[in-house]
């Protein structure tokens, strides 16, 4: 587009800014059609959560990255049972939460929730996937990997929940209490092993560090020490404030931050 060389510069200045206003007007009106057009989307979608659950937080945290909000949930109470009513049984047999549901497609395995969404949905929000060959396979270890520290999580944080107090045996107490020790010194050396600021798979968010994050953030409820495990710790104040985070963050959780000191000793 050439410039007219009679205008003079006020008029070259009004003709660029009604240019300029212009661009914006029509940027800001296409943000706004995508923004209704994911709220629509996410009208088909329902899920029943319960506060501080990591499976539940996942799928939020998912759906949050994907730009998905405005869909239809439901916050029960593990306390009350509501996890076992008609209303989730519908949908999980299991009587499990998270429950989800996005039309008639059901994924309440919080793990094919957030892959689900990321596949379905990758082009709006975060691009949770990396596209290096390397990132790619390091997110998809993580994500699996964290199956164990979960499962060693539980042992320690729900011992005598799960076993009978006839059943209660100071040897399992102890190797229980042996092996998350080691889970988390291991964690912790992924992370001494990168630059600092990295996530789970390198520089970018991905879906690894939504599906291990809450997990992270469960064990620092329960009082796991920043100051014995830094760079566990750097890692939980670095996405404590990520938007996604901040905003599907456990409602209880910021009356009561932390609820023991089970892991204050590892």
């Amino acid at each position: 587009m050439q410039t007219n060389p009679y205008k003079t510069a006020e008029q070259r200045s009004i003709s660029t800014d009604s240019f300029n206003n212009s661009t914006k007007l029509s940027s800001t009106f296409a943000s706004v059609s995508f923004a209704v057009e994911f709220t629509i989307m996410a009208k088909d979608m329902t899920l029943l959560w319960g506060s501080g659950s990591p499976p539940c937080w996942r799928v939020m945290i998912a759906l949050e990255e994907n730009k998905l909000q405005g869909y239809n949930q439901k916050l029960l109470s593990f306390e009350k049972g509501e996890h076992k009513s008609k209303e989730v049984l519908d949908i999980n047999p299991r009587a499990q939460l998270p429950a989800f549901k996005h039309g008639d497609n059901i994924l309440n395995e919080s793990y094919a929730a957030c892959m689900y969404l990321e596949s379905q949905f990758r082009s709006q929000g975060a691009q949770l996937i990396p596209g290096g060959q390397a990132e790619q396979a390091l997110m998809y270890q993580r994500m699996f990997e964290a199956l164990s520290l979960i499962d060693k999580l539980s042992n320690v944080i729900y011992y005598n929940y799960r076993v009978p107090e006839g059943e209660r045996h100071d040897s399992a107490i102890k190797r229980n209490k042996e092996n998350l020790t080691t889970e988390i010194k291991l964690w912790e050396g992924y992370f001494q092993k990168m630059e600092a600021g990295s996530y789970l798979a390198g520089k970018a968010f991905s879906l690894a560090d939504v599906i291990v994050f809450p997990v992270i953030a469960y064990a620092f409820r329960f009082g796991l020490s920043a100051e014995r495990y830094p760079k566990l710790g750097a890692y939980y104040a670095m996405l404590k404030d990520r938007p996604s985070v901040k905003a599907t963050w456990p409602p209880h959780w910021l009356e009561n931050p932390q609820v023991g000191d089970a892991l204050r000793e590892f």
